[in-house]
């Protein structure tokens, strides 16, 4: 694992074939920790907590898309973990998990209810960690980041990613409040601010701003 910080350390496991970055997060004070986006390949996530002596207590959603939530019900229901996130607004995807799964070739997957919906200034707790969240819609209406202050560290889905932002050509998607919720929500927490997206390698919240062609002139990128 990789540690973030004092309080922090993080695996990323890339599942399905469209390489959703999951991440398994660790509490370093306490081993106890979450699945951030558990999207697919349960045996191989179950694998890779019992590899690094996690206790797991929660899974923690930022959407629900299936490659970001397609192995959630079935871990929640054989370790008896609960749901929390994404934003009740994402009822609308959780619903069509089944649907979904058929659709993009990724065979079974369970439509849930979180046990816990979030809102934006709540916060969620992980052994001692506590996490601050964000509301950040555009690429699906209920999206949300994580955001764990003291390690300066994001975990942000599909918003934003190295040199691009998620897409907003899905039903409820909407390029102009994506783009919102970037500069409004996401940006503000820093520059210095490492993240993890959804697909594809961590940046910085400093470097996006400075460098991101969606973000430096969003006219130009607008879908027609």
């Amino acid at each position: 694992m990789i540690a973030l910080s004092p309080e922090l350390e993080l695996e990323v496991v890339p599942v399905t074939p469209f390489q959703q970055n999951c991440s398994l997060l660790r509490c370093r004070s306490t081993g106890r920790g979450a699945l951030v986006d558990p999207g697919g390949e349960p045996e191989r996530l179950l694998a890779t907590v019992e590899r690094a002596g996690v206790t797991l207590e929660k899974i923690l959603l930022t959407h629900g898309h299936i490659d970001h939530a397609g192995a959630t019900a079935e871990l929640a229901a054989r370790l008896e973990l609960p749901i929390e996130g994404p934003q009740r607004e994402e009822r609308f995807w959780l619903e069509r998990l089944e649907e979904q799964g058929r659709m993009f070739g990724l065979g079974e997957s369970a439509s849930f209810e979180p046990d816990r919906w979030l809102e934006r200034g709540e916060r969620v707790t992980v052994g001692a960690l506590e996490l601050e969240v964000e509301h950040c819609p555009g690429h699906t209406p209920g999206h949300v980041i994580f955001f764990h202050r003291p390690s300066r560290f994001a975990w942000v889905g599909d918003v934003l990613f190295q040199g691009s932002i998620g897409r907003t050509d899905f039903p409820r998607g909407d390029y102009d409040t994506l783009i919102h919720s970037i500069r409004e929500r996401l940006l503000p927490l820093g520059d210095d601010v490492r993240f993890l997206p959804g697909h594809g390698p961590m940046s910085t919240l400093g470097v996006e701003r400075r460098s991101n062609p969606f973000l430096l002139d969003p006219e130009a990128h607008r879908p027609l």
